[in-house]
């Protein structure tokens, strides 16, 4: 008879799987289970064992310290920071200085011993905790307990494994157990150790099989920076972020639908000198480092094809840690590794059939700006806080403010109102807590705790999409609750306005028939901010001497420093803004709208004056249409189709349809669809629809000539009001004389329903009428409009009356 499984001290990965939580913890288990099953599929993995919770036990017992611990336990109070550190202490010192078991000794070095045949001699391996509580669906134990990078040797293999069994009463581990409900000894420790990746020299990070912020499904959400990966985890660096679309994925397209470069200032590398303390250190990293992705567009698509094995595997959403081997010394240069995959403890619990959304009430003046993690706004007097040693100082309900959370700042994470850094980013740890306890949390502020003061009254705002805000005082807010379960359908299509591609995967959640306005010019104005045709005339540009156009070369590359194309960087914005909102609603229709900025506002962007005329009223003059087939800006129109295209055909979102703004003439239309079908743009291909917005008299007078060449037609009705009325709408002296619901504007919008009606020519509006006016958007129900573009905001509340008008006129679906 062999030893039992469960009473084994060593498990090699290929003996255990997720069932054996209890024998070697989160962790192991699923280095266990992907080992076995999806190195088939090409998930890599590096090999390694586990010691196990049993070994831990075996420990306990031969050195006799769990009574000594439980006594230390026994008056423990988690609530008071000076109790919790004196009892953490005391308990990790107990564990350390405990005689060590020479049977367990014996049988870690011969599996270390094992990997050196396999590896080389002295082979470097992480040693990390794994918990039998770790990962559960509903809490995660992640960070709870101490890793070691870069171990080598039997003397420094055995303390660090002391070291490990020790962290298992971290004050942050204790804390949190309590929190969670867990008994202290309810909680076993089996430790990691496994073959290192060598990403000190490459990169590492974190990746979710959902989005982290929205909880949307279809997307993997990837975070990267150099070095080893513990610097992401900890939010130590503010990290590369990606995006990619799984559906579209899956069919064998390029769906990477966002990619932005982090600062990236540090990164952690082996230290192997011996006098020094540490085996890894941070060093800063260099210019061209920090403006460089870390990973190219194919090893972003291969983690994002990983993260689909596994979580088609585990049949849920999942936190997945990635390393890039940069030596190879015996593992393979250049290669990608899975070395950890959890369970993601947020949106799994989430309940669906709500919607909760915060709203700020008041404007303030806004003293620090990072990443927003959650939807939520969160207030109180702030308490700035340099060192974990002072935690205990923290009261409930205030909010916390730090360079960087790491795990020991759990115990007053969950009593603070906020939580603001200014290190991190989306997936390092702090974030990740404050999701799980519902808190909002501004990250990567890089001087919130320079700009803000203890005892200053802020409020912090998750509220306003991918920015979080920190504002001075104690604004007003309100939270919107809407079951979302209790909505009628409608015959009307209910779509909404959308600009901001990083909305796009919380407010497609909002039911909704897909997007009847994608505005670009949020992407061209915060993604790009450059003016396309000064990306593309860059080389000309830096050969001049003229000092202004050289300060606008320098602005440029301090924009697209990942790209020596520049003109490859505006296409691809544009394709992953586009991209992004089109992901989010797919396989609805996403009906994109081409670029309509006016000239003053054109010549707003970097090197824009050098482009743009001077015109009296830019609002009626050289905007919409009359630019795209102009030759003074036809190579910058060719860039956004380029875009356009990558999108529709590289991604696979066929779900977007394009639609021609300001066009006078049909004249104009036709010359602007030939320009587009130059640029592989071809109207009817792979489901391609054009159509054109109804915003001038004369697209109204002339719609049959219209229909002859468009797909359909939307109403702008804030453009048709203006012109129909002769107004400048940008004018505060001319406000009042007219609106939507004035009658001319209401017979123009008669004719043009009854004309495309007529000719079988889709017909919506994405003008702000119906959000703002009930009773307009009735009136457009009578009119038999085929689709109402709204604001998410207004888009449940105009969904309401639209049923009630169509139960009226008895053609409300049933």
């Amino acid at each position: 008879m062999g030893q039992a499984h469960d009473e084994k001290l060593i498990l090699w990965f290929d003996e255990i799987g997720i069932e054996d939580v209890p024998l070697v913890g989160g962790k192991n288990a699923s280095l266990g289970e992907m080992y076995q099953h999806l190195t088939g599929k090409g998930v890599a993995v590096p090999h390694g064992f586990a010691i196990t919770a049993y070994a831990y036990r075996y420990l306990l017992k031969e050195a006799g310290i769990e009574a000594e611990i439980r006594q230390v336990l026994s008056d423990l109070n988690t609530e008071d920071m000076a109790n919790l550190a004196e009892r953490g202490a005391k308990c990790r010192d107990i564990i350390r200085n405990a005689p060590f078991p020479p049977l367990l000794r014996d049988e870690i070095i011969a599996a270390y011993k094992k990997m050196e045949a396999e590896y080389g001699p002295n082979v470097d391996v992480a040693v990390r905790s794994s918990a039998t509580a770790e990962d559960l669906p509903d809490a995660s134990f992640a960070g709870q307990q101490e890793t070691y990078l870069n171990i080598h040797g039997y003397d420094n293999i055995i303390q660090n494994c002391r070291k490990c069994f020790a962290s298992l009463f971290t004050n942050r581990a204790i804390s949190y157990r309590q929190h969670q409900g867990f008994g202290q000894f309810d909680v076993y420790l089996s430790i990691t150790v496994q073959k290192m990746v060598r990403s000190d020299s490459s990169c590492s990070g974190v990746l979710f099989s959902i989005d982290t912020e929205s909880g949307f499904k279809d997307a993997v959400f990837i975070t990267g920076a150099w070095g080893l990966g513990e610097n992401v985890v900890q939010g130590a660096v503010n990290p590369d972020e990606y995006y990619v679309f799984k559906p579209t994925l899956k069919q064998g397209k390029r769906p990477i639908v966002g990619k932005k470069v982090g600062s990236k200032e540090i990164k952690m590398i082996y230290d192997n000198d011996p006098s020094t303390p540490e085996p890894v250190r941070n060093i800063p990293t260099t210019p061209a480092e920090r403006n460089a992705y870390v990973i190219n567009d194919d090893e972003i698509l291969q983690l994002a094809s990983w993260a689909c094995i596994i979580e088609d595997h585990y049949k849920k959403g999942m936190d997945i840690e990635w390393a890039k081997d940069g030596d190879g010394v015996n593992v393979g240069t250049g290669k990608l590794f899975i070395v950890q995959a959890r369970p993601e403890t947020v949106h799994s619990q989430a309940n669906k059939g709500l919607m909760e959304t915060y709203k700020l009430l008041e404007k303030g003046n806004v003293i620090a700006k990072g990443l927003a993690v959650g939807s939520k706004i969160g207030q109180g007097i702030a308490h700035c806080i340099a060192d974990a040693k002072d935690i205990g100082t923290f009261r409930k309900g205030e909010v916390l403010v730090t360079d960087m959370t790491d795990p020991d700042w759990e115990p007053i994470m969950k009593i603070a109102s906020a939580i603001i850094t200014n290190r991190g980013g989306r997936t390092c740890h702090a974030a990740i807590i404050s999701r799980e306890l519902g808190i909002p949390c501004v990250i990567g502020t890089g001087n919130g705790s320079e700009q803000i003061k203890t005892g200053q009254a802020i409020t912090a705002s998750c509220a306003e999409g991918e920015t979080g805000n920190v504002y001075e005082g104690l604004l007003k807010f309100e939270v919107q609750k809407t079951d979302l379960g209790s909505l009628p359908a409608t015959k009307t299509k209910i779509m909404m306005n959308l600009a901001i591609p990083e909305k796009a995967f919380t407010e497609c959640q909002i039911p909704n028939d897909g997007v009847g306005l994608a505005r670009e010019e949020f992407i061209i104005n915060s993604h790009i901010g450059l003016h396309p045709l000064a990306l593309y005339n860059y080389e000309e540009l830096k050969k001049s001497s003229d000092p202004e156009k050289q300060e606008i070369v320098r602005q440029i590359d301090a924009k697209t420093g990942a790209y020596t194309d520049k003109r490859q960087f505006f296409i691809d914005k544009v394709a992953e803004g586009v991209g992004r909102i089109a992901a989010g609603f797919y396989p609805k229709d996403v009906i994109v709208r081409l670029s309509d900025f006016k000239s003053n506002e054109y010549a707003n962007l970097v090197g824009g004056h050098l482009y743009e005329p001077n015109e009296e009223n830019p609002m009626i003059g050289w905007r919409g249409a009359s630019r795209y087939y102009d030759p003074k800006y036809r190579p910058a129109f060719e860039l956004e189709c380029q875009g356009l295209l990558k999108a529709r055909n590289d991604m696979g979102l066929t779900n977007i349809k394009l639609m021609v703004p300001f066009c006078r003439t049909p004249e104009e239309g036709k010359k602007v669809i030939q320009v587009m079908r130059e640029c592989g743009l071809v109207q009817g291909e792979n489901g391609l629809e054009l159509y054109v917005m109804c915003e001038i008299p004369s697209n109204v007078i002339c719609a049959d000539a219209f229909a002859d060449i468009f797909d359909g037609f939307s109403i702008g009705s804030n453009d048709l009001t203006q012109l129909t009325y002769g107004l400048d709408r940008d004018s505060g002296i001319l406000t009042g004389i007219a609106d939507e619901r004035h009658e001319a504007v209401k017979e123009m919008i008669r004719m043009v329903i009854k004309t495309a009606k007529r000719r079988g020519r889709k017909i919506g509006i994405c003008g702000q009428g119906p959000s703002d006016f009930p009773d307009f958007a009735t009136f457009l129900v009578e009119l038999g409009i085929d689709s109402m573009s709204l604001i998410p905001d207004t888009a449940i509340k105009t969904r309401m009356a639209v049923h009630e008008k169509e139960k009226e006129l008895g053609i409300a679906p049933k």
